[in-house]
C-alpha cells in the first residue's frame, strides 16, 4: 500500500459526517473552495502549487478490500457507508489557479464541484498537499527575489518534516525558481535537476586534506566542487590552489569550492581572492549553512562573491512561518450559496473567481474577487481543469510551470519584488460578491 494515496489518509470526522450524509440522504451538489486567510508576517503575496499532485490523488482515489475491511472491523460505521466507499470514484469537477500563480488572501485557488460526501472525503488530502507546497513556493519565491541571477538550490530533504515533504519541496521551490535539489528521487519522479557536492565526513575520513580534495576530484572528474571549511578556510583554499595544477594535467578542472560556516561574506571575498591569485578566477564559490532570504538580501548588499546558495532547513520547513492560515470551506449547497460567520473566520459566500487587472507595463495592478458569474474587467484566474473526475488536459510539464512561476514572479508590483515589509497589494470585493454576502446573512439570521 502507498500509504499517501490511501483514502484512509484523512480525518475521523470525514466519514463520520459522510456516515449522516448518507443516513439522510444529503448527497447534493456542494461547492467547496480552498483558500488562505491570511497573509503571515514577513509574507507578501502567496505562489500556488501542489495542484498536479491534488489531482493525481483525486483521480487515483479508491477503497482496496483491506480498507474496507479495516473500517468494518472498527464497528464505527454502517454497512450503507461500507456499500458507497468499495464502489467510491470521483466523480466531480475542478477549477484551479494553474500552479505558479501569484494569489493574495481570500483568493481561492482550488474548487470543487461533487456529491457532498465525496467533495467531504476529499477535504484533508487536498489541504494538505495545496497547503504544503504552496508554503513552500512561496518561501522560495522570496528567495529568488532576494538573490536575482544566483544558482539556488534545495538542500533540505534531511530537515524536512517526512519523506513527502522532502519530495514535495523539492517540486515547490523548483516551480518558484530554485535551479535543482540535492533529493536525487526529486530527479527521477520530477525531472528535477540534481546537484551534490562533499560532505565534511569525507575529508574527515582522511589523515590529510589535500589528499581527499585529490581522491574526491578523481572519483569525480567531470563535478569538482570541493568543501574547504572543514578546518581552515582560507587554508583550503590555498590547499585547492596548489592541488589545481596536478589536477589540469591529467584533464581535471576545479569547478568551484564550497563554503559551509563562519562569516560568508568576508570568507568569500578572502577565498575569492586566493583563489584568483592562484590561477582559478572561473573557480566559482558556493555557500551552505543557514541561509535564508535575510542572508541572501545581506550578501547581494555587500556584493560579496557568491555564486550560488545550498539552502536547507529555512526552506524545507518555511522556518519563519511554517503553516498557512487556509481553509476548505463549504461555499454552496443544492444550489444555495453558504457562508461561515465564525469571527475572524468569515468566508465570502458562492463560487468565486478573481479577475487580474495589469498595469500598462504588463506588472500586476490589483485583483478583483467576485461571484463566479459576475464579469470583471482583466483575466480570469480560476479555470476548470478536471470534469467528472477526469483531467481535461495533459498535465502540463514542470518546465512550463517554472516558467509561469517566473513570469508571476516578474510581474509582482516593485515594493513585492524587494521584500518590502507591509507592502500590499490591493485585492477588492466586487458588489455582486458582498450583496450576495449580505443576502446569505440575512437568510442564516432567520
Amino acid at each position: 500500500m502507498n500509504p499517501s494515496g490511501s483514502p484512509l489518509l484523512t480525518d475521523l470526522y470525514q466519514f463520520n459526517m459522510i456516515q449522516a450524509y448518507l443516513d439522510r440522504d444529503e448527497t447534493g451538489t456542494a461547492v467547496f473552495e480552498f483558500f488562505s486567510r491570511k497573509l503571515p508576517k514577513r509574507r507578501e503575496f502567496f505562489m500556488a502549487a501542489g495542484l498536479e499532485q491534488a489531482l493525481d490523488y483525486l483521480e487515483d482515489l479508491r477503497f482496496s478490500p483491506e480498507e474496507i475491511e479495516w473500517l468494518a472491523g472498527t464497528k464505527r460505521f454502517r454497512k450503507n457507508l461500507l456499500d458507497y466507499l468499495r464502489d467510491f470514484r470521483f466523480t466531480g469537477d475542478v477549477h484551479a489557479m494553474p500552479e505558479g500563480t501569484a494569489f493574495f488572501p481570500d483568493e481561492p485557488i482550488f474548487r470543487v464541484t461533487a456529491p457532498l460526501p465525496q467533495a467531504q472525503l476529499i477535504e484533508t488530502r487536498i489541504v494538505n498537499l495545496l497547503h504544503f507546497q504552496s508554503l513552500i513556493a512561496s518561501k522560495a519565491a522570496r528567495m529568488v527575489l532576494a538573490a536575482p541571477g544566483k544558482l539556488l538550490l534545495d538542500f533540505g530533504l534531511r530537515s524536512a518534516h517526512g519523506a513527502e515533504a522532502g519530495l514535495l519541496a523539492a517540486r515547490a521551490s523548483y516551480i518558484a525558481g530554485f535551479a535543482g535539489t540535492a533529493t536525487v528521487l526529486a530527479g527521477m519522479n520530477f525531472g528535477i535537476p540534481i546537484f551534490g557536492t562533499m560532505a565534511h565526513s569525507f575529508i574527515l575520513a582522511h589523515d590529510d586534506e589535500m589528499q581527499a580534495f585529490e581522491d574526491f576530484a578523481r572519483a569525480r572528474p567531470d563535478s569538482v566542487i570541493l568543501l574547504i571549511d572543514t578546518y581552515d578556510t582560507e587554508a583550503g583554499a590555498r590547499k585547492v590552489v596548489a592541488l589545481a595544477p596536478k589536477l589540469k594535467a591529467e584533464g581535471i578542472t576545479v569547478r568551484g569550492v564550497r563554503i559551509d560556516s563562519g562569516d560568508l561574506i568576508a570568507l568569500s571575498k578572502s577565498v575569492r581572492k586566493i583563489l584568483n591569485g592562484g590561477g582559478l578566477p572561473d573557480a566559482a564559490i558556493f555557500v551552505s549553512g543557514g541561509v535564508d532570504e535575510d542572508v541572501l538580501l545581506k550578501i547581494a548588499k555587500a556584493g560579496a562573491p557568491i555564486d550560488g546558495f545550498g539552502i536547507g532547513t529555512s526552506l524545507t520547513t518555511s522556518s519563519d512561518a511554517p503553516a498557512l492560515d487556509c481553509a476548505y470551506k463549504l461555499q454552496e449547497y443544492g444550489g444555495t450559496a453558504r457562508r461561515k460567520r465564525s469571527p475572524g473566520k468569515e468566508t465570502w459566500p458562492g463560487r468565486k473567481q478573481v479577475w487580474r487587472r495589469y498595469a500598462p507595463d504588463g506588472g500586476l495592478a490589483d485583483d478583483v474577487l467576485s461571484i463566479a458569474g459576475d464579469k470583471q474587467e482583466g483575466e480570469a484566474l480560476i479555470v476548470p481543469v478536471m470534469q467528472g473526475g477526469k483531467r481535461l488536459a495533459p498535465k502540463p510539464s514542470l518546465a512550463d510551470i517554472r516558467a509561469h512561476a517566473a513570469r508571476e514572479l516578474q510581474r509582482l508590483p516593485p515594493e513585492l519584488r524587494k521584500l518590502e515589509a507591509n507592502a500590499v497589494y490591493p485585492v477588492q470585493p466586487a458588489e455582486a460578491l458582498t450583496k450576495l454576502a449580505a443576502e446569505v446573512d440575512s437568510r442564516s439570521a432567520k
